[in-house]
């Protein structure tokens, strides 16, 4: 296993903690056999959808949650309907499944849809009122500085 050093990015960041454990986490996670296909997109500037084909799976087979910033989409067809059929020729894989995507601060679900074997995932990234960017008045009081941040939001 090829390991990765950091050093060199902990002299010069502060509180990048969590994005070297990212890189390791995906690093580890690479070896997934890539089923199934999916696709990543930025549909507006703050807003994202993940399209992953489940070909053959229903709403009831499919399970999305997300728990620590980690997106996990799973599927499993139901085993009454695998043993009810007798294939010539399989080309449709509808085997069991677990993907995982890490999600940026402050990215959220907003909706998932399954239309045409395709489940399509929206999320959307809103950043706190605390962390978008404000002026700071040089040399001025508190309320000087509240005053300048109600101009900027007005």
């Amino acid at each position: 296993m090829t390991t990765i050093d950091f050093s060199p990015l902990y002299r010069s960041t502060v509180g990048f903690d969590r994005f070297a454990s990212l890189l390791d986490n995906v690093h580890q996670n690479n070896h997934s056999n890539g089923y199934p296909p999916y696709n990543i997109e930025a549909t507006d500037e703050n807003q994202y959808a993940i399209t992953i084909a489940v070909a053959g799976f229903e709403e009831s087979e499919l399970d999305l949650q997300t728990e620590r910033g980690v997106l996990t989409v799973r599927g499993e067809k139901a085993k009454d309907e695998k043993k009810n059929r007798n294939y010539l020729y399989q080309g449709i894989a509808t085997r069991t499944f677990e993907r995982k995507f890490e999600l940026a601060d402050h990215v959220e679900v907003v909706d998932a849809d399954l239309s045409n074997g395709m489940l399509t995932i929206s999320l959307v990234k809103e950043i706190p009122e605390a962390m978008k960017p404000k002026r700071i008045a040089i040399g001025s009081s508190p309320k000087a500085i509240e005053a300048e941040k109600e101009e900027i939001a007005a």
